[in-house]
C-alpha cells in the first residue's frame, strides 16, 4: 500500500491497563483483530496487557499497529507493535494516543486508561467502552464486535 493509502486510514485507539482479568484480555484480542479486518489503524501505547493483546489481534489478522510508548526505547514495544513510536514522556503520551485516532475503545483499565479517558473527553473524541471506568460520555458496548461497529459508525459520520 502507498503512502497515501496509509495516510487517510482511519484510526481507533484501544486503551487498557496492562493487568486485565482474562475476559478483558480476549475482548482486546477480538477488537485488535476485528479493526485489522476493517482495514483499521490500531493505535494503543504499545506495551502489555489489553495493548499487547490487541496487537497481537491485529497482527494476526494483517492488520497494521502503531504503538506509542512511554519510554526512550522501541525496544520497550510488544513483538506486535508494527511501527512504534519512542516519546520518553512517560504517562505523559497517553494525551498522544487518543489525540491521533478518531475514536478510542477502552477496555478494563487503571489509573492510565482513566487519564486516557479524560483526554479523549478533552479533544472531543468518541469513546466505547468495554468493562471499563464507568464515566460519563463514555458509550457502553456489550461485545468487541459492537464496540467496533460503534468505532464504525463514528468514523463515518466524522469524515461525512
Amino acid at each position: 500500500m502507498k503512502a497515501k493509502g496509509l495516510r487517510s486510514r482511519p484510526r481507533v485507539a484501544v486503551i487498557g491497563g496492562n493487568r486485565p482479568e482474562a475476559s478483558s484480555l480476549r475482548a482486546a484480542y477480538r477488537v485488535g483483530q476485528l479493526l485489522a479486518e476493517k482495514g483499521l489503524l490500531l493505535i494503543c501505547g504499545g506495551l502489555g496487557g489489553v495493548m499487547e493483546e490487541a496487537a497481537r489481534g491485529c497482527h494476526e489478522a494483517d492488520g497494521l499497529s502503531l504503538g506509542i510508548l512511554p519510554g526512550k526505547s522501541l525496544e520497550e514495544a510488544n513483538k506486535f507493535i508494527d511501527i512504534p513510536v519512542a516519546t520518553g514522556m512517560g504517562y505523559n503520551r497517553n494525551s498522544m494516543v487518543v489525540l491521533n485516532a478518531e475514536v478510542v475503545i477502552a477496555i478494563d483499565g487503571e489509573y492510565g486508561t482513566l487519564s486516557e479517558i479524560a483526554f479523549a473527553r478533552i479533544f472531543g473524541k468518541k469513546i466505547i467502552g468495554l468493562n471499563t471506568w464507568p464515566i460519563e460520555g463514555l458509550i457502553r458496548a456489550n461485545s468487541p464486535e459492537e464496540a467496533v461497529e460503534l468505532a464504525l459508525a463514528e468514523i463515518k459520520r466524522i469524515r461525512e
